[in-house]
This record gives structure tokens, C-alpha cells and sequence, in this order.
């Protein structure tokens, strides 16, 4: 129980650290804050904890690849910002993404 109670909170700390940073001078601290791998690190204490070395390896390599649908992510944001409203915007990357 308390240690879904700390997962719980580590996700809340990382959202109120966006809030906070979408509101700063420095904005882009707002993009580096979910490449901290609040998230990742919860999910490799669980499977490090629980299952194998090679679990935790495959976890690991799996994550790698994530990396190649999140950039389409961003670059599309990054070429729709200025051509369609944010709506459309956040909602073709995520079908980018997807895709």
C-alpha cells in the first residue's frame, strides 16, 4: 500500500513540476521535465524488484524504441504549431504517434 501511495506521488510531483515550469520564464524546463524518467524508473523498480535481469533488459531495449514514435511526437507539434490550432495540433501527434 505504500508503495503504490509513492508511485502515486512521484507521478503528482512530476505533473505539479510541468505546472510549475509551464508558468516560469523558462518555459522549455516545462518539455524537460517528462524526459525525466519519473515513470520509467517506477516501472524498473517493479520489474527489477519482481522479475528477471533479462525482464528488466527487455523493459530497458523496449523503452529505446519508444523513443522513435515520441520524437514523430514532438516533430509534428514542432511543424503543426504554426500551421493549425492547438487542438488539431495535439491531436494529429498523437495520431502521429500512434501511427
Amino acid at each position: 500500500m505504500i508503495s503504490l501511495l509513492l508511485k502515486c506521488l512521484t507521478g503528482a510531483f512530476a505533473v505539479l513540476l510541468i505546472a510549475l515550469a509551464s508558468k516560469s520564464r523558462y518555459v522549455e524546463l516545462a518539455g524537460l521535465v517528462p524526459l525525466f524518467p519519473t515513470f520509467a524508473l517506477i516501472a524498473h523498480v517493479v520489474i527489477g524488484n519482481s522479475r528477471s535481469v533479462t525482464a528488466l533488459q527487455t523493459t530497458a531495449l523496449f523503452g529505446l524504441w519508444s523513443l522513435i514514435p515520441y520524437a514523430a511526437y514532438l516533430s509534428a507539434i514542432y511543424f503543426l504549431s504554426t500551421r493549425a490550432s492547438l487542438s488539431m495540433t495535439l491531436f494529429s501527434a498523437v495520431v502521429v504517434w500512434v501511427v
